[in-house]
């Protein structure tokens, strides 16, 4: 249980074995994607996941520094 106090889904970051993060969120692709600061873009296989600030606050603890 990684934040979520009533055993519902949420928003979590973990570590894969291969040392890669992932992230789940809420998709907001749709809603954010023409609002992207000028220069940066998206692949076409990328989406743009909206997470808690208090989700990535908890989940620094446990991303290693290097």
């Amino acid at each position: 249980m990684r934040g979520s106090q009533t055993m519902e889904t949420c928003p979590d970051i973990f570590e894969l074995s291969d040392g890669n993060f992932a992230v789940m969120g809420t998709d907001a692709t749709q809603d954010l994607d023409a609002l992207l600061p000028p220069g940066v873009t998206r692949a076409d296989g990328e989406r743009i996941v909206v997470i808690t600030r208090e989700t990535l606050l908890r989940a620094k603890r446990d991303i290693p520094d290097a």
